[in-house]
C-alpha cells in the first residue's frame, strides 16, 4: 500500500462507501481503484487528483496533503546513484534488498533520521517518528 492508497482508503472508508461507488463516481473501474490504494497502480494523474480532491471536497489543507501523498506514491521506485558516492550506492541497494525484512517502526525511525539530516543540510522537513510521512 502506498501513503496515497492507504489516505483514499481513510477517505472513502470516512465517507461510508464502497470502491464500486467511488470508482464509478470518478469515472474509472472498482479494480482499478482497489489497485490504487493497495498501491499496485503508479502515481495518479493531477487530472486524478482532482477528482478526488472534489468527489470528498476536502478543504485547502488536506488537498494539500493528498497531493504531497501523491508524490511520494510511486510504489516502483528507481533511485539513480550514478555519480554520487559509493555509500549511496550501497545504502540504495541494502535499501532495496531488504526492505520487507523491516516493520513499521524500523520504517518510520530510517524516514525520520533521513528527513533530519537533510533537514540539517537545509534539504526537507523531519517528522517524528509515526507522523504521517508527506
Amino acid at each position: 500500500m502506498t501513503p496515497f492508497g492507504r489516505r483514499v482508503r481513510e477517505l472513502r472508508m470516512q465517507k461510508g462507501v464502497t470502491q464500486k461507488e467511488m470508482a464509478a463516481a470518478l469515472g474509472v473501474s472498482a479494480a482499478w481503484l482497489s489497485a490504487l490504494e493497495k498501491g499496485r497502480r503508479g502515481r495518479p494523474s493531477w487530472g486524478f487528483i482532482q477528482r478526488i480532491i472534489g468527489y470528498f471536497n476536502v478543504i485547502w489543507d488536506d488537498a494539500d496533503e493528498l497531493l504531497a501523498l501523491a508524490r511520494i506514491s510511486h510504489p516502483r521506485v528507481v533511485v539513480d546513484t550514478a555519480g554520487l558516492q559509493a555509500e549511496a550506492t550501497e545504502f540504495a541497494n541494502l535499501v532495496a534488498e531488504r526492505i520487507a525484512d523491516l516493520d513499521r517502526d524500523d520504517l518510520e525511525a530510517l524516514i525520520f533520521e533521513v528527513r533530519r539530516r537533510a533537514m540539517r543540510r537545509g534539504r526537507g522537513r523531519a517528522s517524528e517518528p509515526g507522523e504521517p510521512t508527506r
